[in-house]
């Protein structure tokens, strides 16, 4: 099968290429470096000629409210028009938990580019995830003053990165869902202590404060204020228990990607995301 991945050299695109490619799939890893820009237009159809699947993990180089929207706007009308000319049969997209519940510019863009795909016409499945946990220190960074980091204890629920790519190769090669499909890591606990547990765990010396003042929207979702660390990837119903979620059919979980991602590892994580079908 030939599948082409859009942001195919970044986090999690490097990651879900080894991964399908390990599988024998013919995979394109586009990128502008490689000839194929979503947003001049360029390669893009010449990409897409002959393929199956497409997985957009492509994300805006800016987050201004107005830059990020004309990316995603901007690289949809490029990309699934060519798609639907070349007669892609699954279309594919990293999205975030709770961008129709959450008003900032970054979340606006990612649901604008999710009605793109919806009106393709394209069979599509959009994956929403919750903070990278390679994130954390970037995120420490953000909130320090000094060698104190403040952080709200407000319920958070990071995914590794090893663990996105996985969940986006298998919706790759399982048939289009017509709709989204949300995951989070394995454990839901206050983001402060997350963030503290990490910073132990890597040797960093800066404690964390629990402070309910900085703004933190939904459990497990990236905020407007750290919305910048969600990168340069994209992300699938927000599951309380780490679990991988179809919005229509809330079944029991089931067990999937049963390794410890070395991130996780450095929190003592001791589980992998169940998904629910």
């Amino acid at each position: 099968m030939k599948i082409v991945v859009i942001g195919g050299t970044g986090l999690i695109g490097s990651r879900t290429v080894a991964i399908l490619r390990q599988g024998g799939h013919e995979v394109v890893a586009a990128s502008p470096n490689s000839g194929v820009n979503t947003i001049t237009g360029e390669g893009v159809k010449e990409a897409v000629t002959g393929t199956q699947v497409v997985i957009d993990l492509a994300n805006s180089p800016s987050f201004e409210d107005k830059a990020v929207l004309e990316f995603f706007e901007t690289a949809g009308r490029n990309l699934l028009p060519a798609e639907a000319a070349a007669g892609v049969r699954h279309h594919v997209a990293l999205s975030i938990v709770a961008t129709d519940r959450t008003d900032n510019g970054y979340f606006r863009a990612k649901l604008a580019q999710a009605k793109l795909i919806e009106a393709s016409g394209i069979p599509y499945t959009i994956i929403r995830a919750t903070q990278f946990m390679e994130f954390l220190r970037g995120i420490a960074d953000s909130s320090a003053d000094g060698n104190t980091v403040r952080l709200p204890p407000i319920l958070f629920q990071p995914i590794a990165a090893d663990d996105v790519a996985a969940v986006v190769a298998d919706v790759a090669l399982a048939p289009p869902r017509g709709g989204i499909v949300e995951i989070a890591g394995p454990e839901r606990a206050p983001f402060d202590e997350i963030v503290a547990r990490y910073l132990k765990a890597v040797g960093d010396p800066r404690q964390v404060v629990s402070d309910p003042g900085p703004r933190y929207w939904g459990a497990g979702s990236r905020s407007a204020r750290w919305c910048r660390w969600a990168k340069r990837a994209s992300a699938i119903s927000v599951p309380t228990n780490g679990c991988v979620a179809h919005r229509q059919k809330p079944d029991p979980p089931s067990e999937v990607h049963p390794q410890i991602s070395p991130a996780r590892r450095e929190l003592g994580g001791r589980s992998s995301p169940s998904r629910k079908h």
